[in-house]
């Protein structure tokens, strides 16, 4: 599998469910608090056209925005079972 970075901040709960589903399945990634990390704010605004979106997930190359939490969706971008 690709690597993965989460780009998070630690308020929303959007993101603890993108956490939790993963961990739940035993996929590896790496997180980065946005509201501590400027350079990864600028990025998130960037890759979702401005918005302020979190989770923001990178996979590869590729990004994508988990919010609102979609657990369909997420198992389908990273190609993954939707059950645990």
């Amino acid at each position: 599998m690709e690597p993965i970075t989460i780009y998070s901040a630690g308020w929303c709960p959007d993101c603890r469910r993108v956490k939790n589903f993963l961990n739940d399945r035993g996929v590896e990634f790496r997180e980065i608090d946005i509201d501590q990390d400027e350079e990864s704010e600028e990025l998130v605004l960037r890759v979702n056209n401005g918005r302020r979106k979190v989770p923001t997930l990178k996979v590869g190359e590729r990004y994508f925005a988990c919010s609102p939490f979609n657990a369909q969706k997420l198992a389908a971008e990273l190609r993954i079972p939707l059950n645990s």
